[in-house]
């Protein structure tokens, strides 16, 4: 194995070895490499010398910061690593900062690598040897495809690594060790902040295997997401859903999400599109099982669900709307809808595009949560990779021109008070009008839809 190392890097790994210090590559880049993937971040420890001797001999490479004070931890200006000397972490209380930390460059690399969650990242390696330190065989799991604690006895010390095992299955597609998942049935994430649970479903959400990750959370970590756990087995009508339960449903339904879109909104809400179905779903007298109302009903449990985990707030307006309206797709072409030709008219396109628009999010984005909904299922047209209704919707969203952003207001305050009107909510009733009027005509002319209005309704500009 190699890993490929900038300039920089080597220069300042040339300044720790000249000043005694023996610098080893740990952690995921190290894992990245056995598994001959790219990695982003670089993780440097230093044996041999105490951090402020690190920083000392990193200075005549550039500008040097502490970023981890507790941790020891430093940045090099224009270096993309940070470097470190070994540590103990001794548990003093709860979460992932209850730890009293104790650097120690004498330590040695197996003792060093004992702190770290599983085995596939306890590797070190010595960018001048070429020499792969592998004191609790993490190349074997990787060959073995399998995520085993490096120690069990510290390894819930940290409750945050049950969600990294979560998402190393999402991302990496390996199997949890029994014992391992034992040890993630006991992890209480309610010391965590959600800031770190948002990172680690953000991971998870982004791995090809979501479905594999969201089926260990049903098996181990369910009971802390209530929102989630509430989809575990609702039913749902055979018809639509012969592949099972909700959750079943919203598993299959994430993977077409990461597969269709890099957008993490896509993700998200395919994750909760479907959660208002536990409050929504009954069984009508011929058995047939019903989820009426379940878009409007799924706004809060989605909602609280992202902001436990203190989710950015525009994410979480984003997802509502989408979870609101992600049976629109289906409903704007289908027959039973109304419209000239059995479907929704323009001006429905225009209304919709504008109250997802209101949320930052638009119609295309709907139609990729909305396609992810639909091929994640096993009826006969999802397992083609059909979506006909959906494609027709976005091809007529395309025809609006709104498929990106809403439609702008044509008319405009500026337009009535030229004519004479003073400022007032009769203005805001007025454009309201406007609006309605100009989703329906199409027109485009704000002399037009102004006369319209005021003919329609004569006003009095002084009024």
């Amino acid at each position: 194995m190699n890993i490929e190392l900038p300039d920089n890097l080597i220069q300042a790994l040339k300044a720790i070895r000249a000043s005694g210090g023996h610098p080893l590559i740990v952690g995921g880049a190290v894992r990245d490499a056995v598994m001959k993937r790219q990695t982003k971040d670089i993780d440097i420890e230093v044996y041999g010398l105490k951090p402020n001797l690190v920083a000392t001999a990193l200075v005549g490479v550039g500008t040097v910061d502490i970023v981890g004070m507790a941790f020891g931890v430093l940045k090099v200006h224009g270096i993309n690593a940070d470097f470190s000397v070994p540590r103990r972490d001794n548990k003093v209380g709860q979460g992932h900062k209850g730890f009293d930390v104790e650097t120690d460059p004498e330590m040695s690399i197996e003792d060093a690598a004992r702190r770290r969650d599983l085995t596939i990242n306890s590797m070190a390696w010595d960018p001048f040897t070429g020499e792969l330190h592998d004191p609790f065989r993490g190349a074997q799991d990787i060959e073995d495809k399998l995520l085993r604690a490096t120690d069990q006895s510290k390894f819930l010390e940290d409750p945050l690594r049950a969600m990294r095992v979560a998402q190393f299955v999402s991302r990496f597609n390996f199997h949890v060790q029994n014992d391992l998942e034992a040890m993630c049935i006991e992890a209480d994430l309610s010391q965590l902040s959600g800031e770190r649970l948002y990172e680690e479903w953000r991971k998870l959400l982004s791995g090809r295997w979501a479905d594999k990750a969201l089926y260990f959370v049903r098996g181990a970590l369910l009971r802390q997401f209530p929102e989630l756990a509430a989809m575990a087995d609702c039913p749902q009508d055979k018809v639509w859903h012969p592949e099972g339960d909700v959750f079943v449903h919203t598993a299959m339904a994430t993977v077409w999400a990461r597969e269709l879109s890099e957008d993490p909104t896509v993700w998200w809400a395919t994750l909760l599109h479907d959660a208002g179905k536990p409050s929504t779903t009954t069984k009508d007298d011929d058995g047939r099982v019903r989820s009426w109302g379940h878009e409007d009903a799924g706004i809060a449990p989605a909602r609280s669900f992202l902001q436990r985990l203190k989710a950015p707030k525009d994410l979480e307006d984003r997802v509502a709307a989408l979870v609101a309206y992600h049976l629109a797709p289906v409903h704007f072409v289908d027959e039973i809808n109304g419209g000239h030709d059995g479907s929704a008219r323009p001006s429905a396109y225009r209304r919709l595009a504008r109250k997802l628009g209101a949320a930052g999010t638009g119609l295309k984005t709907l139609y990729l949560v909305s396609k992810a909904d639909h091929f994640g299922r096993s009826t006969r047209e999802a397992v083609a990779r059909l979506f006909p209704v959906g494609d027709e919707f976005l091809r007529r969203a395309e025809m609006t021109q709104v498929t990106e952003r809403p439609e702008p207001d044509i008319v405009m305050g500026r337009h009535l008070l030229n004519r004479g009107f003073q400022p007032g909510p009769e203005i805001g009733r007025i454009l309201a009008k406007c609006r309605e009027y100009q989703y329906d005509s199409g027109c485009k002319d704000a002399d037009t839809i102004l006369n319209y209005i005021l003919i329609e309704e004569p006003q009095d500009p002084q009024s």
